[in-house]
């Protein structure tokens, strides 16, 4: 029903930047919720950063004043500039729709490295 593709991971030196794009497609409300979730090796799937479809953001601390997240509505696509990176910024980066009948939908993640 809904389809949420990735691209936009790889790796980096620390300090460095990278960015992530996520592209939806399918039966998707004008009103939802995009973002960033990720997950290191042996943790959790932790949320990075979200914004909803009238454009309010939420980050968690950790990435607060280095990551940004934007969204294109017209294009269904959401963003993440990733500035100043970090060698524990490393993880596997998901990228989730939720959409407004309160079903989630989660791309197949893209791998972020950054080395120290």
């Amino acid at each position: 029903q809904v389809q949420l593709v990735e691209s936009g991971g790889g790796l980096v030196q620390a300090g460095g930047s990278l960015r992530l794009s996520c592209a939806a497609s399918g039966r998707i409300f004008r009103i939802n919720t995009m973002g960033w979730y990720r997950q290191a090796p042996g943790k959790s799937r932790d949320l990075v950063a979200t914004i909803t479809s009238g454009g309010s953001t939420d980050y968690a601390d950790s990435v607060k004043g280095r990551f940004t997240i934007s969204r294109d509505n017209a294009k269904i696509t959401v963003y993440l500039q990733m500035n100043s990176l970090k060698p524990e910024d490393t993880a596997v980066y998901y990228c989730n729709l939720h959409n407004a009948d309160g079903r989630d939908y989660w791309g197949q993640g893209t791998q972020v490295t950054v080395s120290s």
